[in-house]
């Protein structure tokens, strides 16, 4: 089976690329460094030739509300557009827990428009919503930072690592369409301040992390179970703290 990966030279991307090829499928990367242009539309129809399968899992290279929108939407289009007339069988998508309830934050607006589009196209698809991944609990932390304070709302969040994201993404992949969405979320749920601080502390970083009730997520407000998964999600098996310890 030909499996297109749209952005597949990033972190989800490589690491599902080679999952399918370990499992005999023939998985093709599709980035700009590969000489596809999601956003030109430059090399999609060439890669597309022969694909029963394309998995999306690229991101805006800017997350501001604009930018991230154009890039979602002009991209989104573009390649749903090749794959029908390419005669692609099935559209997979990575998007994120919770996008839905997130929409007072531009990057989440875009990737519901992005959902949308999948729903509208005509073409058989699966979306795979994740929860946040082990390896940005620092990137989250930076984005909230106030001089060497961290400040973080009141919320609870089940990560995940980008091992066993690209394993359920390969999963959906050579599945047979779901038409609407499956989560996929780690094991263990933790106040949001605690997964930051766990993921400061094992690099040693002394930033300060406080709680503060007019904090958002990406400009989000959050509930508690914002970020969280429902009853039915995939619940994959590594643990953050076993993570961690394989890091040093």
């Amino acid at each position: 089976m030909k499996v297109v990966v749209i952005g597949g030279t990033g972190l989800i991307g490589s690491k599902l690329v080679a999952k399918l090829d370990e499992h005999g499928h023939e998985a093709v990367a599709a980035a700009p460094n590969t000489g596809v242009n999601t956003l030109t539309g430059e090399g999609l129809a060439e890669v597309l030739k022969g694909a029963s399968v394309v998995v999306d899992v690229s991101n805006s290279p800017s997350f501001e509300d604009q930018a991230v929108m154009d890039f979602f939407r002009t991209s989104t289009t573009n390649v749903l557009k090749a794959e029908a007339e390419a005669g692609v069988a099935h559209h997979v998508a990575l998007s994120v827990v919770g996008t839905e309830r997130l929409q007072g934050s531009g990057y989440f607006r875009a990737k519901l428009v992005q959902e949308e589009l999948i729903k509208a196209s005509g073409i058989a698809y699966s979306i795979v919503h994740a929860t946040q991944f082990f390896e940005f609990a620092k990137g989250l932390a930076d984005g909230v930072t106030e001089g060497d304070t961290v400040r973080l709302p009141a919320a609870k969040i089940q990560p995940i690592v980008s091992d066993d994201v690209a394993a359920a993404v390969g999963r959906t992949a050579v599945g047979a369409p779901v038409g609407g969405v499956v989560e996929v979320a780690g094991p263990e749920a933790f106040e949001l301040e605690e997964f930051i601080r766990m993921g400061l502390a094992a690099h040693d970083d002394p930033r300060k992390i406080v709680t503060d009730a007019k904090a958002t997520y990406w400009g989000a407000e959050l509930q508690e179970d914002t970020l969280l998964p429902g009853p039915d999600a995939t619940i994959a098996e590594t643990r953050f703290a076993d993570w961690l310890a394989q890091q040093k």
